[in-house]
C-alpha cells in the first residue's frame, strides 16, 4: 500500500480508536456509578444527540472550507477538550464531566466524519466507491475491535480521568498521521462556488435534493429503522451484559470486540465480492431486525451474543449500501451539505431510542423496549418497500468493482 494511503488509514484508525474508547467508558462508568439502566440510557441520549444535530452545519462547512483543515481542527480540539474535562473533574469532581466531554467531542467527531466523507472520493479515485468504503471502514472497525479491549485494560489500572488523558494523546497522534499524509499526498480537491452563509441556503439546497430524489427518501426511511436498533443496542448493551446476565465488564469488552471482528470480516467480503446494492440493502436490514428480535427474546447471554453480532455486524453492510447510493445521486458541489442533513435525519432515531430506554426501562423492562423498537423497525422496512416498490432504483450492476 502507498505510504500516503497508509498514513490516511492510520489517522482514521487512531481517531476512531480514541473515540471508541470514550464511547465505551461513558455508559459503563455511568452504569457502574448509578447502577441504573435509566441513567445509562439518559447519558447515551445526552452524549449522542449533539453528534447528530451538528451534521448539517458540519456538512455545509466541508463544502465551504477545506475539509483537510477541518479534519485537523477536529482532532486537535478533541485532544484539548479531553484535557480540559480532566482539569475540571480534578477541580470540581463528579461524573457529569465525562458525559459533557463525550457530547462536545461528539460534535467534533461529526466534523471529522463529514470531512473524511468529502475527501475520500478524491484520495482513492482508482477504486470504486463501494470498495473504498469497505477498506476505509476496515480501518474504522479495527479501532472498534481494539477500543473496548484497550479501554477495559486501562480501567483495570487507571481511574477514568487518566484514560481520558490517554484518549487525548491518541487524537494528537491521529493528527500527526494526517500531517504526514498531507505532505506525502498530491491530492487536489475540487472546489465549488458556495453561498456566503452556512445555515439557511445549505439547508434549502439539501432538502431540495431530498425532496426531488426518491433514492434519498428511501435510504433515509430505512436508516431511521436501522438506527432505532443501533441506538437501543448501544444504550443497553452494558446494562444487559453486566446487569441482566450478570457478566463482568471484561465480557462486555469482548462482546464489543467480537462485534467489530464480525464487521471486519463482512467488510473484507464486500471489498472482494461484487453484490448488487439491492441485495446489500435488503439482506443487511433484514438481519439487523432479526438480531433485534433475538436480543429481545433471549433468556441467556449466548442468545444475546448472536443477536448483538447480527446487529453490529450487518450495520456496516447497510452503511456501505446507503453511502454508495447517496454518493451516486447527490451532486458533488452539494455533497457535504446534503449528506449532513441526511445523516441528521438518519440518526435522530438513535438518541430517541436512548430516551425511550430512560423512560420505559424501569416500568416495562429493557427487553420489552427492545422488542417494541424491533417491531417499529420491521414496520418501517415494510412501509418503505411498499411505498417505493414502483420507484425506479439504481442499476443492478452499480457498485461492481471495475479495477480488477
Amino acid at each position: 500500500m502507498r505510504k500516503d494511503y497508509l498514513a490516511f488509514f492510520i489517522s482514521m484508525f487512531l481517531s476512531r480508536l480514541a473515540d471508541q474508547i470514550l464511547l465505551f467508558i461513558v455508559p459503563l462508568i455511568v452504569f457502574q456509578t448509578t447502577h441504573s439502566v435509566s441513567w445509562a440510557g439518559l447519558a447515551f441520549f445526552v452524549e449522542s444527540l449533539p453528534r447528530f444535530l451538528s451534521f448539517p452545519i458540519c456538512g455545509a462547512l466541508c463544502d465551504k472550507f477545506s475539509p483537510i483543515r477541518i479534519l485537523h481542527i477536529s482532532q486537535v480540539y478533541r485532544a484539548v477538550i479531553c484535557i480540559a474535562a480532566v482539569v475540571l473533574f480534578m477541580i470540581f469532581g463528579g461524573i457529569y464531566w465525562i458525559v459533557a466531554l463525550s457530547a462536545v467531542c461528539g460534535v467534533l467527531t461529526t466534523q471529522g466524519i463529514m470531512a473524511r466523507e468529502v475527501v475520500m472520493p478524491y484520495i482513492f479515485k482508482h477504486y470504486t466507491y463501494t470498495k473504498t468504503l469497505s477498506y476505509s471502514q476496515i480501518a474504522d472497525q479495527t479501532g472498534l475491535v481494539l477500543g473496548p479491549l484497550i479501554a477495559a485494560l486501562m480501567l483495570e489500572v487507571w481511574a477514568w480521568h487518566w484514560v481520558v488523558l490517554a484518549i487525548a494523546g491518541l487524537f494528537l497522534l491521529a493528527d500527526l498521521a494526517m500531517l504526514f499524509w498531507q505532505r506525502a499526498s498530491a491530492v487536489t480537491l475540487e472546489t465549488f462556488e458556495q453561498h456566503h452563509d452556512v445555515w439557511l441556503n445549505p439547508l434549502r439546497i439539501a432538502f431540495g435534493h431530498i425532496r426531488n430524489l426518491a433514492e434519498l427518501k428511501k435510504i433515509i426511511g430505512l436508516a431511521v429503522g436501522v438506527n432505532l436498533i443501533i441506538g437501543v443496542t448501544l444504550a443497553t448493551s452494558a446494562a444487559m451484559v453486566i446487569g441482566e446476565y450478570s457478566a463482568g465488564k471484561d465480557y462486555y469488552a469482548w462482546l464489543q470486540a467480537a462485534g467489530a471482528v464480525t464487521t471486519i470480516l463482512i467488510l473484507f467480503f464486500l471489498a472482494r465480492v461484487t453484490l448488487p446494492l439491492r441485495v446489500l440493502g435488503s439482506l443487511s436490514y433484514t438481519l439487523i431486525a432479526a438480531g433485534a428480535f433475538i436480543t429481545a427474546f433471549s433468556p441467556t447471554l449466548w442468545g444475546y451474543l448472536v443477536g448483538f453480532l447480527l446487529i453490529v455486524g450487518f450495520d456496516k453492510m447497510f452503511n456501505v449500501y446507503m453511502r454508495s447510493i447517496r454518493q451516486q445521486v447527490i451532486p458533488a458541489k452539494d455533497f457535504g451539505k446534503t449528506v449532513g442533513v441526511i445523516t441528521l435525519l438518519n440518526n435522530l432515531s438513535q438518541p430517541f431510542a436512548g430516551l425511550l430506554i430512560a423512560l420505559l426501562a424501569a416500568p416495562v423492562g429493557t427487553q420489552q423496549v427492545i422488542l417494541l423498537l424491533a417491531l417499529a423497525t420491521s414496520l418501517i422496512g415494510i412501509t418503505v418497500v411498499v411505498v417505493f416498490s414502483k420507484t425506479a432504483g439504481l442499476p443492478e450492476g452499480y457498485g461492481a468493482d471495475t479495477d480488477g
